[in-house]
């Protein structure tokens, strides 16, 4: 909204300055900031309102025991996160935009179905929440939305002249393009979205592992879609230009500010927790803007952390049916699946496994910019 406002101005009464705020960089950086006052702000009275409706976490029977502390933590935090990351985009970016109005309904679509589950775990007392189909149901609506949309919006998607709706890039090969064909690009977008979202909600087991990481990983998928979307730089690193697509980053630095703020209040001893309505809202919105940014096989690398946490779950769950099937009893990879309770049960403290969360996703955020020098 200020985005046409200051526009307005400047086209009636050409301010000095007044061209200012079509600038990226200019309206990225008030996103992020107004994201993160609005997470600060309105974190304790969200925070505070849960409380009031004894909206709280209801522990895991199968987590460790040390989980039991966090019985009763106001959760359904990811209310704060929407809401920070929401509000900035619609002031500050573009919002007749198609990858800004892509990547919003994404976000806010599986953000309900994560409510939706929270709600009924919690205030209707549903021990396993949404049941597993429906939520299922959710993400590959998403994920059909996001392909069929990419597939008729023939303007969109023109790499040095050539269609490349149905087709991706790959890393560490120069113009590379690798092709689908409709049919199976909307599979294969429909598997990266709904695996995604589910590779954060699965991270989010820990406080602030999930909303660190997150953070972390959402600064160089900001700096794709800022290379994506500009022409020389596109042209420097070899990788499609995509008119428009530099307008995420508006989108990306706001929700690095929400997460941030919202990750304030979800440091260990966590005052709340994201619940599904943050994390699969979350995870939507990165698998959507890799999916804009024609970047989907980078997405193991800049989500490294998620993509091990899903991984654990399926060698784990994998494995135990193979070993009970041919040995009549049920074998363990790990300790305990996800991952970071394998650690917890190693004896690793809560705030070190995080810690050391942060230190990879930062040097796989470093790899996976790497990845448009080494071709």
């Amino acid at each position: 909204m200020f985005y046409y406002l200051f526009n307005w101005i400047n086209r009636a009464f050409s301010p000095p300055g007044g061209d200012l705020f079509r600038y990226l960089t200019v309206r990225s950086a008030l996103a992020a900031m107004s994201a993160l006052a609005l997470s600060l702000w309105s974190g304790p009275k969200i925070i505070a309102r849960l409380k009031q409706l004894q909206i709280g976490d209801t522990g895991k029977v199968e987590a460790p025991k040390e989980h039991l502390a966090k019985v009763g933590t106001p959760t359904m935090g990811g209310i704060i996160i929407l809401i920070s990351i929401l509000v900035p985009t619609l002031l500050w970016a573009d919002l007749g935009n198609l990858f800004i109005v892509l990547v919003l309904l994404a976000t806010l679509l599986l953000g309900g179905v994560g409510f939706l589950d929270d709600y009924l775990k919690v205030v209707k007392k549903k021990k396993k929440g949404l049941i597993g189909r429906y939520k299922i149901a959710g993400q590959i609506s998403v994920g059909l939305l996001i392909a069929l949309t990419i597939i008729f919006e023939p303007n969109l998607f023109k790499y040095a002249g050539v269609d490349i709706r149905t087709a991706t890039t790959v890393p560490f090969f120069k113009n590379l393009v690798f092709e689908f064909g409709p049919i199976l690009y909307v599979i294969f977008v429909i598997l990266v979205i709904t695996a995604t979202s589910n590779a954060v909600n699965l991270t989010d087991g820990l406080d602030g592992l999930s909303a660190g990481t997150v953070a972390i990983a959402f600064i160089p998928i900001g700096a794709i879609a800022y290379f994506s979307g500009n022409l020389q730089l596109s042209d420097y690193l070899n990788i499609p230009y995509l008119r428009g697509a530099g307008e995420l980053t508006v989108f990306c630095s706001a929700l690095i500010g929400a997460v941030l703020g919202f990750l304030w209040y979800n440091a260990h001893p966590a005052e709340v927790i994201m619940g599904d309505t943050g994390s699969l809202a979350l995870g939507s919105a990165m698998g959507t803007l890799m999916v804009l940014c024609k970047k989907e096989f980078v997405l193991p690398i800049v989500g490294g952390i998620f993509f091990l946490e899903s991984i654990s779950v399926i060698l784990q769950t994998g494995y135990f049916k193979y070993s009970r099937k041919k040995y009549g009893e049920g074998r363990r990879i790990f300790r305990m699946a996800p991952i970071h309770h394998h650690f917890q049960l190693l004896g690793w403290a809560e705030s070190k496994i995080v810690t050391r969360a942060y230190i990879v996703a930062i040097i796989l955020a470093i790899l996976a910019l790497t990845t448009f020098k080494v071709r």
